[in-house]
């Protein structure tokens, strides 16, 4: 008993080592995965995948279409069963057969609906399903613009934090300095305080930022679920322009939102056309068998139905102008429309290039003037023309500086995504690297 114990337990050591081989490399592919960093068109990709709503544009889409199918049809025929002629009283009372009035009927009846009526009605469906697609066009490129928000907030956030971290390493150093200086008897206790004061406040920043990037991790993990934690990885293109120089408003045309007008337009434009093809009524036919008593013939019938309209200029053509009106507020709203996106479009381009301008300046005079000082206010400590404080004064603005440069550029990529983005099909990402 022992050795067949011993024999199973063999056996089952190579499949458990099998399984747990298994469970580490999946983890191994799990953390690699987890490593690898998170690109803007990757996250943007992810995204647009994951969104229940661009999901739900596609079914309604779907929907649609499977509509048109059935709207070109004719309408179902309709079955009709009864009796007519019962006699109420007298010898053949409720008699079924022996009165030769009485019939038992079967019978069918067909609208016949006027095939322009049917295309019409089945164009306004293949309408409906496009529209549907202009809606998901939209909600695609507003996932796409928030996801790279949400990526730009969190990439120059982290930024930030990088350089109040080589703010603190040399304001530790200058601490260590001081209370060494200090100790010696070659600095002053008030140069120690004012390095420990400026790594404090330095710490402070470090904290503020911390809750930034916390901040904006969750507005990533929105779009992207758990891949929000991974380490973000190259650059958008926010120095070239995001829309074309010449031709604006015929860019801005191709807006998703101007194409759900436009659709919503071309729904107003066929129920104009719906409305003037019922001013030709459908006929209905009908065909009928009776039974009656086997000593009377059965008989068939058959018969023809029209709608009578007879009073036209309070009914059909009351319909009509109604149908026009509402074509007429389609076109109004999307000209409305189309004015707004060029005013508001217009204004954010010439925020972008205003943001262009400044951060030249930053990069040719702020930033170098902030380092230069700084870096005289240092040396002139070291060679004991110049106090400490007045090194911390310096190398506190050139940190401000160099966060509002960080800050500047956050705001003038978050402008450029706005309007990068405006369309899924834009190619702006093409020189993403």
């Amino acid at each position: 008993m022992h050795s067949s114990f011993t024999a199973r337990a063999r056996v089952r050591r190579p499949a458990l080592a099998a399984v747990a081989l298994g469970l580490a490399s999946l983890a191994f592919a799990v953390a690699a995965q987890a490593a690898q960093p998170l690109t803007l068109p990757e996250a943007q990709a992810l995204a647009v995948a994951r969104s229940p709503e661009v999901a739900g544009f596609g079914f309604a889409a779907d929907a649609a279409r499977e509509s048109a199918v059935a709207a070109g049809e004719l309408p179902d025929p309709m079955l009709k069963v009864g009796v007519e002629n019962i006699p109420a009283d007298g010898p053949d009372a409720f008699s079924l057969g022996r009165d030769f009035m009485t019939m038992r009927q079967v019978g069918v009846m067909q609208e016949l609906t006027r095939k322009e009526k049917r295309e019409l009605r089945a164009r306004h469906s293949v309408l409906e399903g496009e529209k549907s697609m202009a809606e998901r066009s939209l909600a695609v490129a507003n996932v796409e613009r928030d996801t790279a928000l949400a990526w730009l907030h969190l990439r120059y956030a982290q930024a930030m934090r990088k350089v109040v971290d080589e703010q603190s390493a040399e304001a530790r150093l200058q601490v260590e300095a001081a209370d060494s200086a200090y100790r010696s008897g070659t600095g002053s206790e008030a140069d120690a305080l004012a390095a420990r004061s400026a790594l404090a406040m330095l710490e402070d920043r470090a904290s503020e930022i911390d809750q930034r990037i916390r901040a904006a991790k969750l507005a990533l993990a929105r779009w992207v679920g758990a891949d929000a934690e991974r380490p973000l990885s190259g650059d958008a293109p926010i120095d070239t322009p995001p829309l074309p120089e010449t031709d604006l408003r015929a860019h801005i045309a191709r807006h998703p939102d101007l194409q759900v007008a436009a659709k919503e337009e071309d729904i107003a434009a066929n129920e104009v056309k719906q409305a003037v093809a019922a001013k030709k009524p459908d006929w209905s036919v009908e065909l009928m068998y009776s039974v009656r008593g086997p000593a009377f013939s059965n008989m068939v019938s058959i018969g023809f139905s029209v709608p009578l309209q007879w009073d036209r200029p309070h009914r059909q053509d009351r319909e009509v102008a109604a149908k026009l009106a509402l074509e007429s507020r389609a076109q109004a709203e999307r000209e409305e429309m189309l004015r707004m996106h060029v005013a508001e479009i217009g204004a954010m381009l010439a925020e972008w290039r205003t943001g262009r301008e400044r951060l030249a300046r930053y990069a040719k005079s702020i930033l170098p003037l902030a380092r230069e000082r700084s870096a005289a206010a240092l040396a002139a400590y070291r060679g004991g023309k110049g106090s400490l404080s007045e090194a911390l004064a310096a190398r506190r603005d050139e940190l401000d500086a160099r966060l509002s440069d960080l800050n500047l550029e956050s705001e003038n990529a978050r402008t450029w995504a706005r309007l990068a983005f405006l369309i899924p099909e834009s190619s702006s990402m093409k020189d993403m690297k």
